[in-house]
């Protein structure tokens, strides 16, 4: 059966449809695995909300701390009967001490009965055995437990109910018997700080492959925010270029930023990148496009201060809706978690212009993963995604040195870019002042000249004429080569 005409039903967990490209197997049987306090009960109780006849079969929690739970997490189990086979608090006491279930439930057989019996009287369309792995310890060997699970799954077939069956990781050999048996596998991991799903088989259908950021929220419940898959998406648009409002700026630039392009601004800390940056986030506000800016290093009262206190009027764009500043808790968010708040900006609220500060925050953001490797990978699939969907980006790029060795990016993202715009600081007789330049236009022409640069107070960004009278401005060391000083400074002091 191919996967366009294989019959689905809804996960009811929001973004899992996605990874499962339409949902889970209509009356099969799906198994989740995961260790202890990976959120696979959660994902169960939302399969049953979102159905009409749903039954929970539980042998772990009990049915009044089930309904607690779920609804702290805004699960609706109104709808849903349940079957409680959890331990009782009182068998503790009595003499049957090699098990915490009454004699009557030890053979497995029998609580397959009662399970069987209850679904017969109850007219459901949906299931959850939660976890399917306790049968294991109550029948005598694994050949039995591989019998009497497979003869459950195609009874439940056979009567048009969807499955969904909860195991932990590592409990083998039932673990084996079960990825085996099951029409779809998924398996959760935690760890400290981060809970991830992926689809490991999907019989008749495709899926999302890869890892994906799996979140439980107070009040929302589990959500699954699928991996970015740029090719996926696509929308025709303009090679325009787009103006900073600063003409010397646009003169570096051939006229501006190509639309749909990527732009990486990079620098050492404090030469005024995030600066550059707003330039063309303001102009793009003002001429009506949508434009966001996300900040991973600074508070958004500190950016809109700075801002203003330099000339940039970005306060009115966000006062009056033309102009949206996002402060990002790099930390609080994996890059899918990430990708999809930009996504949803891009599709739901039309945004076209994104200003990213900056990388290294970003960076963080990856928890855990901080190789170069998985950055790149991270960033390449959302700036192919916005590229593709026609938006203009700007990245903010930290470089380590303030003068010395040059080097364009700190993380091995040049490549991403499709035009470089570099900041510099230059020692010129005892001081420090600053210069920029283009290193890159993939697009078009670009003036390959190093000018000056000054961002004061009132003034702003001001950018002279070329640096014709220096030479080893990239070295940060600017030397003379004759004539007058065009920093027009006095030589006051020393470094």
């Amino acid at each position: 059966m191919s996967p366009d005409s294989f019959p689905k039903t809804t996960s009811g967990t929001t973004g899992l449809d996605s990874v499962l490209f339409g949902g889970l197997p209509e009356h099969h049987t799906t198994v989740v695995f995961g260790g202890p306090g990976s959120g696979k009960t959660i994902l169960a109780l939302q399969f049953l909300a979102a159905g009409d006849s749903s039954l929970y079969v539980g042998f772990e929690e009990r049915e009044d701390q089930l309904r607690r739970n779920a609804e702290a997490l805004g699960i609706d189990l109104s709808d849903v009967s349940m079957l409680d086979l959890s331990p009782k608090s009182e068998q503790f006491f009595t003499d049957d001490s090699y098990t915490v279930f009454p004699t009557e439930e030890v053979d497995g057989g029998d609580l397959l009965e009662q399970i069987a019996s209850r679904l017969q009287t109850s007219g459901i369309d949906r299931l959850v055995i939660d976890p399917l792995s306790e049968l294991r310890s109550l029948l005598p060997d694994d050949y039995q437990f591989r019998r009497k699970v497979a003869s459950l799954f195609s009874a439940l077939t056979e009567h048009n109910i969807t499955t969904l069956c909860t195991a932990q990781l590592g409990d083998q050999p039932a673990e084996d018997d079960l990825q085996f048996l099951a029409n779809t596998v998924v398996e959760l991991h935690r760890t400290t700080n981060r809970r991830t799903l992926e689809v490991t088989k999907y019989r008749g259908s495709g899926f999302a492959n890869g890892i994906h950021t799996f979140r439980i929220h107070a009040g929302r419940g589990a959500v699954v925010y699928p991996k970015l898959v740029p090719g996926d998406h696509q929308e025709e648009h303009s090679r325009t270029q787009l103006s900073s409002d600063v003409s010397q700026l646009d003169e570096l630039l051939s006229g501006g930023l190509p639309r749909g392009s990527v732009t990486v601004i990079s620098g050492p800390s404090g030469v005024g990148k995030t600066t550059t940056g707003s330039l063309f986030l303001q102009a793009a506000a003002r001429r009506g496009e949508r434009a966001i800016g996300y900040l991973f290093e600074e508070l958004r009262a500190d950016y809109l201060y700075r801002a203003t206190q330099l000339g940039i009027d970005v306060q009115s764009l966000v006062e009056s809706g033309d102009l949206e500043i996002e402060e990002v808790e790099a930390l609080t968010r994996s890059p899918d978690e990430f990708a999809a708040h930009v996504r949803a900006a891009v599709e739901e609220r039309d945004v076209e212009f994104v200003m990213i500060d900056g990388v290294a925050g970003y960076r963080q953001g990856l928890r855990g993963d901080d190789t170069d490797g998985t950055l790149t990978r991270e960033l390449h699939a959302l700036c192919r995604y916005l590229k593709r969907m026609g938006v203009t980006v700007v990245l903010i790029e930290e470089t380590p040195y303030v003068t010395g060795e040059f080097s364009p990016t700190a993380n091995q993202i040049s490549y991403l870019a499709d035009n470089i715009l570099f900041l510099r600081y230059l020692e010129v007789g005892g001081r420090l002042e600053k210069a920029i330049g283009v290193l890159k236009m993939r697009y078009g022409p670009f003036d390959n000249s190093i000018r000056e640069l000054q961002i004061t107070a009132g003034d702003g960004v001001t950018i002279s004429g070329p640096l014709s009278d220096y030479h080893g401005v990239l070295t940060g060391i600017a030397q003379p080569t004759g004539g007058s000083d065009v920093f027009e400074h006095s030589d006051d002091s020393s470094r």
